[in-house]
Parts: structure tokens; C-alpha cells; sequence
């Protein structure tokens, strides 16, 4: 017989979505454009054309997923708020419309007997900011400080866990950098500065959340991947770590008082992204982003295995499991639990922070509903058995996880893949939006009932 799995009593379990990926309404009762329906109302920048003007209709089907979610027995539901539906302009006017939204959904979720996380930005900035520059402008850091103080003195009688942004690393490289991702700017110079500029907006606004929000705990949710070599040459090995130093280190490192990494500093440098050095870097600035915290939130997905091509390379590799759905979801990522123990670890014994949220981790399958309406998705609830029991390892080592919101808690619009992949433990039909439980969720719903397995 297997052995139970089971968490600490104060675990929390939750579900995360993000407001451009479900809520609709895009210009509904005065809500601002933001950078993502630009971006999406641009053709060829998203597969099928597809944009979230729609999505999962949240907007006015709160109530109803409030609903599945008080099903599920969900504890907590990480949701972000978007900026533009309550500053339409990024600053100045409130559109109240906007923030009685947020307010009743919040009032929603404690009557549920649900938490609310309330993260400020997962990626949709007001056009208007981004017409002026957008993160790659100083006065954004400004304009989001005047948000975060608008929505923390709004909810923050209620809400008790904040988080700043969503994974920064996104927004700098693949919205500035390739330009895969709204605002669709492809320049590494850029880049640097918006990553600045978001790790400096954080630091700022820290203060003005607590202020506003008696005993909150104020937190930021960054990416991280397992980065691995594919053997011990030294061009596998700088690969990994130049890749861990552009998505994680970069961010981590200035949030916990130790600047930018140097040997990072020295490769954008060269690359010709900080041509008069790091010279958007002001007097006070890393004192600011190294801001203490309550919490860091990490969102996990997989390994990344760093194999140079070059004959000049070390031949020993080895290699990764066969591409079968059991080992690979159809985002083309690796189903890699362990990574999820390594990941936990290397960033608590590193760091040091107080407490960590696994603030995202789930898998893309798109298993339709049978003739009889169930959802088999097998290989979700394989995916989140596995990391479920690597996140439990990684507490018996001392990591203090305190807990694990799955993403996501519906099928949604998937950025640059519009509806093409499906992360949700509850199916959506986009036509008619009925929204169904998988199997997944029924399982997630004894793992919550139970605290384990």
C-alpha cells in the first residue's frame, strides 16, 4: 500500500486564473483598453487570430464560478485584477463600475468561506501607460503605485495576501525582448528597463499595500524553471546558468538585497542590452526593491535541459523521458516533479524568505468531455499526484510551503495560443459557456477535503 501524503493543518489549497485570460468585457462599463487587447486585436499576434474580448465570460458569470469553486472546497483563489478596469488611463478618475466589481467578487469569495489573493498585475498595463513608454518609463512605476494604493484602500478591509506581479521575467523579455507577448516591442535595451522598472514598482508599492491593509501579507510571483545541463561540458553548464540568471536570478537576487547578478550584468552588456551600463539604475533604487517580504510566490511548470550544439562540445549527455503525454504536456513541457522538490529547496535555502506559495503549477491537456459529459483527464491528475507529493518532499526538508494554488482553476485563454491549450481543471466551452469538473478537480476536491493523499 502507498503512503499517505498529507500537508501541515494550516496548508492552504487554492485555484489561480488571471483577469485578461477569463473575465471578458473587454470595454464594458468603462473599462480602459489594455496592452493584451491591443495586442490581440492585431492580426497574426495571437494562433487563430483568437482574443480574450469574451474568454470565460467571468465578468458576468462570477457568481457561478464562485459557485464551482465553493464546490471544489477551495480555501483560497488567487485572482488578478485589471488595472484598466479601474483606472481606465492608468491614473487619475477611478472607474467606480470597475471597483465594485472586484469589491463584490471579493465579498463573494469570503461568504464562500474562500480566501482572496489579489494579485495587481498579471500583464494587461493600460494602453494609455504603454502609448507613454509603458514598464520601460519611470512614471509607470508611479502610475502603479497610485493603483495598488487605489485597490488596497478599496479591499483592503478584506483582503489580507497581496501580490505585486505576476512573473516580471515574462513581462521584460517576452513583451519587450522577443515581443511574443503584448506589448509586442523587440528590443533588449527596452527590455532591461521594464524589468527595472517592474522589480522598482514592487518596491514601491509594498509600503503603500500595508499601509492601507492592516496584518496583509505582501509578496511577488516569479518563475522558475529546474535548469539543468545535459552533461558537465562547460557550454551546457553556462547555458543553464545564464538561462537561470535571465529568468530567475535577475528578478530574485535585487528582491532579496543583493542586486543585479554581476555575472548577468557582464552578459547583457555584451549582448549590447545596457550600452551605458545600467544607467536607468537611480541612487536608492536596489535599497527600494530589496523591500522585506512576507512571502515570494513561485509558479512552476518544468525542466529545462540545456544541450549546446557544438562538435567542440562535451559528448556526454543524458536524456530527457520519451515525448509521451505521461512525460510531456501538450504545451511541448516536460511533466518533471522532482524539479518541483529542487526548485522549492534551492530558493529557500538560498533566499531565506519567510514563507512560499507555489502560486501557479498545472498542465496543459485538452481532453474533451465523453458521451456522458465527464472529463477524463488522466494525465492532469497524474501531473498534479506527482507534484502535489514532490511539494510534500520538499516540506520534509524544511521548506516552509505554506500553499498551492493549481493552474488553473477553469480552461482559458492561453496568450499567444489563444484557446488552443487547456490548463483548467474545469472544462469551458467557449460557445455556450457551461463549464464542467474534471476528473481532476472531483480528485483535488478529496486531496483538499483530506490535506493529502
Amino acid at each position: 500500500m502507498a503512503n499517505k501524503i498529507i500537508f501541515p493543518d494550516n496548508f492552504i489549497w487554492g485555484a489561480a486564473t488571471a483577469s485578461y485570460q477569463i473575465e471578458g468585457a473587454w470595454n464594458k462599463h468603462g473599462k480602459g483598453e489594455s496592452t493584451w487587447d491591443r495586442f490581440t486585436h492585431t492580426p497574426g499576434k495571437i494562433r487563430n487570430n483568437d482574443n480574450g474580448d469574451m474568454a470565460n465570460d467571468h465578468y458576468r458569470l462570477w457568481k457561478k464560478d464562485i459557485g464551482l469553486m465553493k464546490k471544489l472546497g477551495l480555501q483560497a483563489y488567487r485572482f488578478s485584477i485589471s488595472w484598466p478596469r479601474v483606472l481606465p488611463t492608468g491614473r487619475g478618475k477611478v472607474n467606480q463600475k470597475g471597483l465594485d466589481f472586484y469589491s463584490k467578487l471579493v465579498d463573494g469569495l469570503l461568504s464562500a468561506g474562500i480566501d482572496p489573493f489579489v494579485t495587481l498585475e498579471h500583464w494587461d498595463l493600460p494602453q494609455a501607460l504603454e502609448d507613454k513608454g509603458g514598464w520601460t518609463a519611470r512614471s509607470t512605476t508611479e502610475a502603479f503605485v497610485e493603483y495598488a494604493d487605489v485597490i488596497s484602500r478599496a479591499l483592503g478591509d478584506r483582503v489580507h495576501s497581496w501580490i505585486t506581479h505576476n512573473e516580471p521575467a515574462v513581462v521584460a523579455w517576452l513583451g519587450y525582448e522577443t515581443g511574443v507577448h503584448a506589448p509586442g516591442v523587440k528590443d533588449l535595451p527596452a527590455s532591461l528597463r521594464a524589468a527595472h522598472h517592474l522589480l522598482l514598482s514592487h518596491g514601491m508599492a509594498v509600503p503603500v499595500i500595508r499601509n492601507n491593509s492592516k496584518d496583509a501579507e505582501v509578496g511577488i510571483t516569479l518563475n522558475i524553471g529546474w535548469k539543468v545541463p545535459a552533461s558537465n561540458s562547460k557550454m551546457d553548464m553556462d547555458s543553464a546558468r545564464l538561462d537561470d540568471g535571465k529568468w530567475f536570478r535577475w528578478f530574485a537576487d535585487p528582491v532579496y538585497g543583493r542586486g543585479y547578478p554581476s555575472d548577468m550584468v557582464k552578459h547583457f552588456t555584451k549582448l549590447g542590452g545596457a550600452p551605458n551600463g545600467l544607467d536607468f539604475v537611480q541612487s536608492g533604487d536596489m535599497d527600494t526593491i530589496a523591500v522585506p517580504t512576507d512571502f515570494i510566490g513561485l509558479n512552476y511548470y518544468g525542466r529545462n535541459l540545456h544541450r549546446v550544439e557544438d562538435p567542440n562540445n562535451d559528448p556526454q549527455i543524458f536524456f530527457p523521458h520519451p515525448k509521451t503525454p505521461e512525460h510531456w504536456t501538450e504545451m511541448d513541457w516536460e511533466n518533471y516533479p522532482d524539479g518541483l522538490t529542487g526548485v522549492l529547496g534551492r530558493v529557500y535555502f538560498n533566499y531565506n524568505p519567510l514563507k512560499i506559495y507555489i502560486t501557479e503549477n498545472g498542465a496543459s491537456y485538452s481532453t474533451p468531455p465523453d458521451e456522458n459529459g465527464n472529463v477524463a483527464d488522466v494525465h492532469r491528475t497524474n501531473y498534479l499526484r506527482t507534484h502535489f507529493a514532490a511539494a510534500q518532499r520538499a516540506i520534509q526538508a524544511g521548506v516552509p510551503l505554506a500553499g498551492y494554488f493549481v493552474w488553473s482553476l477553469m480552461d482559458n485563454f492561453e496568450w499567444s495560443f489563444g484557446y488552443s491549450q487547456r490548463f483548467g481543471i474545469v472544462w469551458v466551452n467557449y460557445e455556450t459557456q457551461e463549464r464542467i469538473l474534471k476528473d481532476s478537480a472531483k480528485w483535488y476536491k478529496t486531496v483538499i477535503r483530506k490535506n493529502g493523499f
